[in-house]
């Protein structure tokens, strides 16, 4: 919107797109047959489908046609995706027909579905006055852009319509460094120091990692706090933690390297914990109605301040320069709330801090041009596009060793390009084969980031790791290039799942296809089968359970290990084909899994 008046306007609303006339298949109001299809987020459960009919929404027609019936939904604040992510899709499920939009916003947003008469009308853009606190002035001769929004529409359901809108994202996606092209594992020792990192631990699983696939070794929070003080609320000042060290992590770095490896770095660079010196200088800080915004034991930085921004080029990127890091993971674990101080209302002082958060994130490419970037919020509550086409990974979740984990991480194929999708995989050392499989099959459905026990898993342990390792490296041209089908029973409760999922993605040349197949708690199957897009497909190489052969029963031997002779450990045959179409997965028992890579037959 541009002001060409001689006075001043004022602004309660701003919409990106709206989007009208849903659905022309129906001569009337076409009851029954639309659906409003939405993904909900929390912690550690990002990406939940939220399917219901127009009708369940009290978006019915009114008899005369005239009253106003809205559904609003979208989420206020620094954290875009906690509630929902904003996206939307409204299906006609008799013709078939689905529309989709989704915003590129990091801000307060909002989505409504709004009727009248017959038609339906979606919408969104700037959480509004209303919903957002937001209220803009316009002097003459200023313009307001609003945020980013991609609108499509298909022949198709709901997953075909997300589909079109992943596929977006990757046009926009930066390019990346050389590293990145083979989509190399990750290890973050998070999950090995829970934010108490050292040099000897951090060279212990360097030693370990040297000569694997695994490209990176990221050094997770707590770096920066002296040993024995609390990492969480530590960080803003951004020196090195006494007795972490003691050589300089710029010497860490160089021997990271030394092992063949890339070594990375953690960073909530955006706010600051409260004991850190950073929390007293006010004057950099975020406030509303004159109040410096604590919430918990955070606070946020200006990013609209030069002094502010120089400051973290220093602190910050220079530290990544100076020590030789070629990776880093830049956290955000709090949200700014309803609005800040420095404009005419808080919604717009929190858009005005967006716009300077988008320019920090998008200054990272010329500022650090050869460094892989990972982006994560409280796990993965930033996946929306403006700020991810800005990283070359964002962290999926901080569902790092839950049941759930497999669930999220193949949901959130409909939201996020696989290739940016960190999916965490957790070894413990006192874990059985069948847990091992369970995590790193869970590590296919996206970019494979190790964490653990590493120096203490057994030699059988690290030997099913780096078979896994070697299929992922044959799976990543599927991963980065592909479309993901999924099978299964929806599972309800996350937390304790039943049932079984298939998750298929063939490669976009149609030549290669890769399954990671799950099973959870409850009444199971023997089998769980799907039938494959494509084909007819071979079965080319597989990551599942060992089994011990008996020669009891020579009558009915376990597929693939002949009958009789001398009982050895053998992969079974967990995946059976049947005309090359249909794929038949033998069920080993509760929380188990299984990986296959297909080939055209």
């Amino acid at each position: 919107m541009e002001n060409r008046g001689d006075a001043a306007v004022s602004l309660e609303l701003l919409s990106s797109f709206s989007l009208d006339g849903i659905t022309p298949f129906h001569r009337a109001d076409a009851p029954g047959r639309l659906v409003l299809h939405r993904f909900r987020s929390g912690w550690s459960a990002e990406g939940r489908g939220d399917s219901q009919a127009l009708e369940a929404l009290h978006l019915e027609r009114g008899w005369q046609g005239h009253s106003v019936n809205v559904e609003r939904f979208g989420q206020v604040g620094s954290l875009p995706v906690r509630g929902y992510f904003p996206c939307a899709v409204v299906e006609d499920t008799v013709a078939g027909v689905s529309w989709a939009a989704q915003l590129a916003w990091a801000g307060s947003w909002q989505m409504e579905v709004y009727r009248q008469g017959d038609s339906v009308a979606l919408s969104g853009g700037l959480a509004d006055r209303e919903f957002g606190h937001w209220l803009k002035t316009l002097v003459p001769g200023e313009t307001l852009v609003a945020p980013e929004a991609w609108l499509t529409v298909c022949a198709g359901t709901r997953d075909d319509a997300c589909a079109r809108l992943v596929e977006q994202q990757e046009r926009l996606l930066p390019p990346a460094p050389e590293t990145e092209r083979a989509l190399a594992p990750v290890f973050n020792e998070f999950c090995s120091s829970w934010g108490d990192p050292d040099e000897e631990r951090v060279l212990a699983l360097a030693d370990r990692l040297a000569g694997t696939a695994v490209k990176y070794l990221v050094i997770d929070a707590g770096w920066y706090a002296d040993k024995g003080r609390l990492w969480f609320n530590a960080h803003g000042d951004w020196n090195v933690g006494s007795g972490r060290f003691p050589n300089g992590l710029a010497a860490t770095a160089k021997a990271i390297r030394e092992r063949g490896l890339i070594p990375g770095l953690w960073f909530e660079w955006e706010t600051c914990g409260r004991t850190s010196e950073t929390f007293k200088r006010t004057d950099e800080l975020l406030s509303r109605d004159g109040v410096t915004i604590t919430v918990a034991d955070r606070r946020f930085l200006d990013l609209r301040k030069p002094e502010v921004r120089a400051g973290l080029d220093r602190r910050v990127l220079g530290r990544l320069r100076a020590n030789g890091f070629g990776y880093v993971k830049f956290d955000y674990n709090e949200t700014l709330g309803l609005g800040v101080d420095g404009a005419e209302s808080p919604g717009e002082g929190l858009r005005q801090v967006i716009l300077a958060t988008n320019e920090l994130y998008a200054g990272l490419a010329k500022a650090l041009p050869n460094t892989v970037i990972e982006l994560c919020a409280s796990g993965g509550h930033r996946l929306e596009p403006s700020l991810m086409r800005h990283g070359h990974m964002g962290s999926f979740s901080d569902a790092h060793e839950t049941p759930e984990l497999p669930i999220i991480a193949a949901g959130l194929h409909r939201l996020v390009p696989v290739r940016q999708l960190q999916v965490w995989a957790v070894l413990r050392a006192e874990a059985d084969e069948r847990r091992l499989l369970y995590v790193l099959a869970a590590g296919f459905l996206g970019r494979m980031c190790l964490s653990g026990d590493l120096p203490a898993l057994s030699e059988e342990q690290w030997s099913l790791a780096k078979r896994a390792l070697e299929l992922y490296a044959k799976a990543a041209p599927v991963l980065r290039d592909g479309r993901t089908h999924w099978f299964g029973p929806l599972a309800m409760a996350w937390r304790h799942p039943e049932g079984w999922q298939l998750i298929v993605r063939v490669a976009a040349d149609g030549q290669t296809a890769l399954v990671v197949a799950h099973a959870f708690g409850g009444v199971l199957p023997e089998v769980a089968e799907c039938e494959l897009p494509g084909g007819p497909w071979v079965v080319d190489e597989t990551l599942a359970e060992t089994t011990v052969p008996t020669v009891a029963e020579p009558a009915s031997p376990i597929p693939g290990c002949g009958g009789g002779g001398t009982a050895v450990m053998t992969e079974t045959v967990a995946f059976t084909l049947v005309e090359g179409r249909r794929l038949v997965w033998g069920v080993p028992g509760a929380f188990s899994a299984a990986v296959a890579l297909l080939r055209r037959a």
